[in-house]
């Protein structure tokens, strides 16, 4: 059985910063693409970043140069360095590792909250 969770959320000010963090525990043989999405109620789940096992990055338009993502593979975690918040990235932040089988699993979700 494989479980993420994440951590790090909070009430934060705006042009405020925060670090999410994802840890994936179980039994299980490789982590492929791991990432983060958000979503707000009413909407659908949008992407926000992906980092490959290899280390490749990318990145939704609308955070390009004020998030970073990273990741450990020898913790089974990876981290989202979120900066110069703005009250529209408030959102519950989910993040997913993927493996060749059965596929992608999410984290219960944690919530940033942007507002001063």
């Amino acid at each position: 059985q494989v479980q993420l969770v994440e951590s790090g959320g909070g009430l934060v000010q705006p042009g405020g910063s925060l670090r999410l963090s994802c840890v994936v525990s179980g039994s299980f043989f490789q982590i492929y693409t791991m990432g983060w999405y958000r979503q707000v109620p009413g909407k659908e789940r949008e992407y926000v970043a992906g980092i490959t096992i290899a280390g490749r990055t990318n990145y939704a338009d609308s955070v390009k140069g004020r998030f970073a993502i990273s990741r450990d593979n020898a913790k089974n975690t990876v981290y989202l360095q979120v900066n110069s918040l703005k009250p529209e990235d408030t959102a519950v932040y989910y993040c997913h590792a993927d493996f060749a089988m059965p596929g992608r699993y999410w984290g219960p979700g944690t919530q940033v909250t942007v507002s001063s």
